[in-house]
């Protein structure tokens, strides 16, 4: 008995931060957003975060909530599995469950909501196990292997081997996939995770090489040429979809962005990933390392030539060759209806390429309002249901000038729409050199005419809580300091004139 107890503790259940904001947690609202944004969204909005509500059902493996019946068949069914990281699916499936009761609490409290969901596995039943466990393998195969992989270290009895860098999920954008990932799934027949690859590098780089299944998006355009950008998703949609009824392996129901792998080239790209999260879209993620991970990736594996099974992944539309392979004909399941929908991949991207522009100081211009603002912009992207409001600077606006350095992007809560062409230009890298105030007293000041709490994305792709207020004349941005609670930065304060 002593023993059973021993493996369920250090084996079963999450040994690493099993607390308030601990990283068992936040690793859940990644898969919560994985699957089910619009449920994510919903509760981002009312700041209820998973450790809320699900730290008592992680640290007793539902114990607590459920009969002593129903616990004995939970365990038994989990333990069968021998995979600690079903938890994590039998706790999103009683979210799933409960999804339409919860979504219809907007107008309650927090802490009523958090109470619902804290209640919610008492409900559970004997006869609700099968399909409770069912349910929860049916998500378990829609999600990425690199969901467990990657985070591992969460379970067992050694905390060897791991990285702050790599652990840190509470800033994560999204899940993660890596770039091995990607291409093993790819290769894959029947069921599983397959993986419709978004490259979102400039056009030269792409040019250069890119991953032959890859659609190309440039992210500049959502600044540059919003139209173009708007006509490239729709392309992006229908390339998907006709992928996917082909049968090719360049076809997947879940979208992989994919940046070069340098911070400040993937700021960018982290603007179009958040738009698409915003606009509830499932199955996103992004390749680890981007571009230069799968460079690596390949060289590790030795990739040089037609008797490696990776050999044809990597394609140029530029003639230009400086990437670690060449390019090589592969043998694939599907034959000639693979090449055929690469080559109409290829097509459909190098169609809707711009001519070559100084896209990066333009913007760089746009965001330091060194120089005549850009021209509006829009974006109006396929999703049926929302429409997006135009925000834009025009030449006869007076620009105010920026607090400090340079701004990051915001995404408002649900109820806003997010624009994602509206970037704070008053970032500030040097931390000791920003004004600390208390929040509650700017947010209760008689000149503050609205409030709204929001997240700040970094270039990085990390996301930090903040509040954006607004008075009758200025827009001021105030980030959270995790460490001093009721505390933040003054990121920003801009004139609303300079704004549109």
């Amino acid at each position: 008995l002593g023993n059973c107890f021993y493996r369920v503790c250090h084996y079963s259940l999450p040994i690493l931060d099993c607390s308030l904001k601990g990283r068992p947690f936040h690793l859940f609202r990644l898969l919560i957003q994985y699957h089910e944004p619009e449920l994510c969204s919903f509760l981002d909005t009312k700041k209820i975060t998973p450790d809320s509500y699900a730290l008592n059902w992680l640290g007793s493996l539902f114990a607590c909530y459920c009969s002593i019946e129903v616990t004995q068949a939970i365990w038994d069914g989990y333990l069968q599995q021998a995979d600690p990281f079903f938890i994590y699916f039998l706790m999103l499936i009683i979210l799933v469950n409960a999804k339409e009761l919860i979504l219809t609490q907007e107008s309650d409290s927090k802490e009523e909501v958090i109470q619902f969901l804290e209640n919610t596995p008492s409900s559970l039943n004997l006869e609700d196990i099968e399909d409770l466990f069912s349910l929860a393998q049916y998500y378990c195969s829609k999600t990425p292997a690199s969901f467990r992989k990657d985070n591992h270290h969460l379970f067992g009895s050694t905390l060897l081997g791991i990285k702050d860098d790599d652990a840190d999920l509470s800033q994560a954008l999204c899940l993660a996939v890596s770039v091995s990932e990607i291409l093993q799934a790819n290769q894959l027949q029947g069921e599983g995770v397959r993986f419709f690859v978004v490259d979102c590098r400039p056009a030269e780089q792409y040019n250069a090489g890119h991953l032959s299944t890859a659609f190309h998006l440039d992210s500049d355009l959502m600044l540059q040429n919003p139209s173009e950008f708007a006509q490239s998703v729709k392309s992006l949609l229908e390339a998907q979809k006709q992928s996917i009824e082909s049968g090719s392996i360049a076809g997947g129901e879940h979208l992989c962005f994919m940046g070069s792998g340098r911070e400040e080239e993937d700021m960018y790209m982290n603007m179009v990933l958040a738009h698409f999260l915003q606009k509830n879209k499932e199955y996103v993620s992004i390749a680890s390392g981007g571009f230069m991970a799968l460079q690596q990736h390949l060289a590790d594996i030795n990739v040089d030539g037609p008797e490696n099974g990776y050999g044809h992944w990597i394609a140029s539309t530029s003639g230009s060759r400086n990437s670690i392979i060449s390019s090589v004909d592969g043998e694939s399941s599907n034959g000639s209806n693979d090449r055929g929908m690469k080559s109409l991949v290829n097509k459909m991207t190098v169609a809707l390429k711009t001519k070559s522009v100084n896209v990066r100081e333009k913007v760089i211009s746009f965001i330091e309002n060194t120089s005549t603002p850009v021209d509006r912009m829009s974006f109006n992207l396929p999703w049926p249901d929302r429409s997006c409001t135009e925000r834009h600077v025009s030449s006869s606006d007076k620009v105010g000038k920026p607090y400090r350095g340079v701004k990051p992007v915001f995404s408002i809560g649900d109820e806003e729409e997010y624009d994602t062409d509206e970037i704070d230009s008053s970032s500030m890298s040097d931390d000791d050199r920003k004004e600390v105030v208390n929040i509650q007293t700017w947010i209760n000041k008689p000149d503050v005419k609205h409030h709204f709490p929001c997240k700040e994305v970094k270039e990085s792709g990390h996301m930090f809580p903040s509040h954006l207020l607004v008075t009758a004349t200025h827009m001021y941005c105030l980030r959270e300091i995790l460490s001093r609670k009721g505390l933040a930065y003054i990121q920003s304060r801009q004139a609303l004139n300079s704004v549109e």
